[in-house]
C-alpha cells in the first residue's frame, strides 16, 4: 500500500479521535489530561509532567517516548516571573534511531539571567543529499552514527527582556558508517566522523511570556560562535546566526507570526556543521539536511486559531515559507529559492499553561510531510 495513502490515514484517525474527546470533554481522556497536566494545582506551584509521547516526522516515521517536563515560576511568581521549563525526553522510532534530549529555557527571578539551551544524546540515522543547492534527491546516502550536543547561552539581563552573554557548544558525531562500501555520492569533508568545540558570544531579546506556545511579543537572536583546536575542536572555523520572531494576536483566540532565519558558515567546517534547510518547524515539509551549504537563509508565516471560536480544544494554522542555501552570498540565484506551505489541527492538551499537540502537513515541490509535535513550530 502507499506510505502516503497510510499517513493520511493515520492524520485522519487522529482528527477523529480528537473531535471524540472534544464532544466527550467529561469523558476519560479529558479526566486523563486533567491528571497527567495537574489542571487543579495552584498556578504558582512548579508542575510536573510525565507523560508517554508520540510523534512522526518524515526523518523518524512513528515516534514513541517518555517525556517528563518541570514547568515553574522564579520564586512561584505567577504573576511578575515569566514561564520557565526544562524538559526530559527519551525516545525510539520505527527507524531504529533512539536517544535522551534535554531542553531548558529557566528564566530567574526578574529576569536577571537566562539560559537557554539544549542537551542531545542519540543515534539517529538520516539522510544525506549532498552539498548546495542544487542537491538532488535521488538515492541519498543514508548516515549512521552516534551523536552528542549540547548547547547553552549563559545571558545576563542589560535592559528589559534584552540579554547578552556567552554561548558554548559542544558536538560529537562518531562511529559514522557514510552509506556502507560503495556511496553514491562523494563523502564530504567530516564523513568519517568528529568533534567541534565553540565558544563565543551572543544577544537575545526576548518578550515571550509562554516558551511552547507565544501568543504575543518578540523574540530576536544574534550569535556568534568560533570553533579552533585550540578549544579541542577537529576543524577550526566560524558560525554566525540571526533570528527574529514577532507574534501579534488579531482576533480573540487568534494569532498571526513570522520568523526570519539566517546562518552563515566561514572556514574549514565539516558537513554537519553547515546550515542545513529543511526541519520539523522552520521549512516544514522538507527532510532536515535537504539542502545544507555555508549559507542558508529561511523565512515563514503562520496563522493560528487557538482554539477556533465553537471548540473549547481543537485549533487549527496555516503557514507558509521560503528558504534556500549557497556556498557565498553573492551565489545566491533567485530560482534556488525553496517554498513550502500547508497546515494542520491544533489540540489544546494542558489547558492552564496553554499548550497545545500540533499535527502538520508540509507540502514542497517534492512532495507532502507530516509532523506530530507538542508545542507550536516557533
Amino acid at each position: 500500500m502507499n506510505t502516503k495513502f497510510i499517513k493520511v490515514g493515520l492524520m485522519l484517525i487522529l482528527s477523529a479521535t480528537m473531535l471524540k474527546a472534544e464532544v466527550d470533554s467529561t469523558g476519560r481522556l479529558t479526566k486523563l489530561l486533567n491528571w497527567l497536566s495537574q489542571e487543579n494545582r495552584p498556578p504558582e506551584k512548579p508542575r510536573f509532567l510525565f507523560y508517554p509521547t508520540f510523534g512522526y516526522s518524515p526523518e523518524t516515521s512513528l515516534e514513541i517516548g517518555v517525556a517528563g517536563s518541570v514547568l515553574f515560576h522564579a520564586k512561584n511568581k505567577y504573576l511578575e516571573n515569566r514561564l520557565s521549563e526544562i524538559t526530559v525526553f527519551g525516545f525510539g522510532t520505527l527507524r531504529s534511531q533512539y536517544g535522551l534530549w534535554v531542553d531548558n529555557a529557566v528564566y530567574t527571578d526578574q529576569d536577571k539571567w537566562l539560559i537557554l539551551g539544549r542537551i542531545r544524546l542519540q543515534r539517529f540515522p538520516l539522510l544525506y543529499f549532498g552539498i548546495g543547492p542544487e542537491a538532488e534527491e535521488e538515492k541519498p546516502v543514508t548516515v549512521n552514527g552516534v551523536y552528542y550536543l549540547m548547547k547553552e547561552r549563559i545571558m545576563h539581563r542589560v535592559a528589559p527582556n534584552m540579554f547578552a552573554g556567552l554561548l558554548i557548544d559542544a558536538q560529537h558525531l562518531g562511529r559514522v558508517d557514510f552509506g556502507g562500501d560503495q556511496p553514491t555520492r562523494p563523502l564530504p569533508e567530516g564523513s568519517g566522523g568528529s568533534t567541534n568545540l565553540g565558544a563565543g558570544v551572543g544577544w537575545v531579546y526576548d518578550s515571550r511570556p509562554n516558551y511552547l506556545n507565544t501568543r504575543k511579543g518578540w523574540f530576536a537572536e544574534v550569535a556568534w560562535l568560533h570553533y579552533s583546536e585550540s578549544l579541542g575542536s577537529d576543524y577550526a572555523f566560524e558560525n554566525f546566526s540571526a533570528e527574529v520572531r514577532q507574534y501579534i494576536p488579531t482576533w480573540k483566540n487568534q494569532v498571526f507570526a513570522w520568523q526570519a532565519s539566517g546562518n552563515i558558515v566561514s572556514g574549514n567546517a565539516p558537513f554537519n556543521m553547515l546550515g542545513l534547510m529543511g526541519s520539523e518547524s522552520l521549512m516544514r515539509g522538507y527532510y532536515t539536511g535537504r539542502y545544507r551549504d555555508r549559507h542558508y537563509y529561511a523565512a515563514q508565516a503562520e496563522y493560528r486559531f487557538l482554539p477556533l471560536p465553537f471548540s473549547k480544544r481543537i485549533g487549527v494554522a496555516l503557514f507558509a515559507g521560503a528558504g534556500t542555501v549557497a556556498p557565498t552570498l553573492r551565489s545566491m540565484q533567485w530560482d534556488q529559492i525553496r517554498f513550502t506551505g500547508g497546515g494542520g489541527l491544533r489540540y489544546l492538551l494542558f489547558p492552564q499553561k496553554d499548550i497545545f499537540v500540533r499535527f502538520d502537513m508540509g507540502v514542497t515541490r517534492e512532495g507532502a510531510s507530516f509532523y506530530i509535535f507538542t508545542g507550536e513550530a516557533f
